[in-house]
């Protein structure tokens, strides 16, 4: 029975689009499959990992009555990937076998029955819809998510507090250590909504979306967040748990001021990177008048000091940070300067671009 004839290429996008949540290795085998569903006017690809559900749909035209098959995502992606680019693609199925033709090469398969393939539930309760530009949104998410924690025991850190808040929305990263704060304005204003979302649905979410002005609809829920956009629908389930409240963190009074070149910022730390401690990743920045001084330092006893003359008449101070959360804020946010504010050697910095007037970025200090 042919499921489909298609051009590599209306096999393998929506195909790529929905494989990078796969995990490689699953209790549950069916998981590490993808269900290919055939109706009467479109083909779809849909993988899951239990918390995460992505439907990618083919330009490819079908007919003749519904039919679907479960494949390993894995094996399919390299068998298209390795196929020449104008390659025509036969997919055949048959019994518990998916058969795939191109030219003289052949593939047989094995399958998994459709109807054991999880879906993600449908959300009860109240859902909150609008539409943003894809551009924005992934501008609005490139902004903080390098902020998010990875695997801290503080589950709800592990992802992304997304609010709306009348007629804006906030995203919010945090790791404890650093915390990463942007807003936008919605079309419409909106009950305000609180929720957590994963991480991995982030990352993948700011890999999907295009630097383009179509839309991408979204509907948040007590306990799902959806993005729908071009041929893609992405579902998830949320983190339940408390964010912290981030608007305690952000300071306010920092009376220490330095605007700075935001390049030439950068490259002194990469070049003070060098030698600061591999595990602890600390650099101190001297601050007196008209002066700053980056200074790092190992357990082999070497030493790096970049001394940049700039424009700072706040107090004396020797305040120490990790080098690595400077530099995420630095690449990740476009502009030419960047403002630094200050309290004293034991309070957050906060970092701030002309360029983004809605972001904010704090810094815990470090005793180097």
């Amino acid at each position: 029975m042919i499921l489909v004839k298609a051009k590599r290429d209306e096999l393998l996008e929506p195909l790529s689009a929905v494989s990078g949540i796969i995990e490689r290795r699953h209790t549950l085998p069916i998981l590490s499959n993808v269900l290919i569903e055939r109706s009467a006017t479109a083909l779809s690809f849909l993988a899951t990992d239990i918390e995460i559900q992505i439907t990618a749909r083919s330009a490819v035209e079908t007919s003749g009555e519904a039919r679907a098959v479960t494949v390993g995502a894995r094996k399919l992606v390299d068998i298209l990937r390795a196929l020449p680019g104008d390659a025509e693609v036969t997919l055949q199925q048959q019994d518990k076998r998916m058969t795939l033709k191109s030219g003289k090469s052949r593939f047989a398969l094995q399958t998994l029955a459709a109807e054991d393939f999880p879906r993600l539930a449908k959300p009860a309760g109240e859902v909150a819809r609008f539409a943003l530009p894809q551009k924005a949104l992934r501008r609005l998410i490139g902004l903080v998510q390098y902020a998010m924690a990875q695997q801290d025991i503080r589950y709800y850190l592990n992802g992304l507090l997304m609010v709306v808040d009348g007629g804006e929305l906030k995203l919010v990263a945090t790791d404890g250590h650093r915390l990463a704060f942007a807003s936008m304005a919605l079309p419409a204003k909106l009950p305000r909504q609180e929720l957590i979302v994963p991480r991995k649905t982030v990352l993948e979410l700011a890999k999907l979306l295009g630097d383009v002005e179509d839309e991408v609809r979204i509907e948040l829920s007590a306990t799902q967040a959806a993005f729908s956009f071009g041929s893609v629908d992405l579902v998830s389930k949320l983190i339940d748990g408390k964010f912290p409240d981030y608007t305690r963190v952000i300071p306010t009074g920092n009376k220490n001021n330095l605007d700075i070149d935001r390049e030439t910022l950068r490259q002194a730390l990469l070049r003070a990177a060098i030698l600061s401690n591999e595990k602890f990743r600390g650099v101190r920045w001297v601050l007196t008048d008209g002066t700053l001084k980056i200074v790092s330092s190992n357990t082999e006893q070497e030493e790096a000091e970049e001394t940049l003359e700039v424009d700072y008449k706040g107090d004396a101070l020797d305040i120490g940070f990790n080098v690595n959360y400077l530099l995420d804020a630095l690449n990740n946010v476009a502009g030419d300067k960047v403002a630094c504010s200050f309290g004293d050697s034991a309070s957050s910095a906060l970092l701030q671009f002309p360029t983004e007037p809605d972001f904010r970025y704090v810094v815990m200090p470090m005793r180097i």
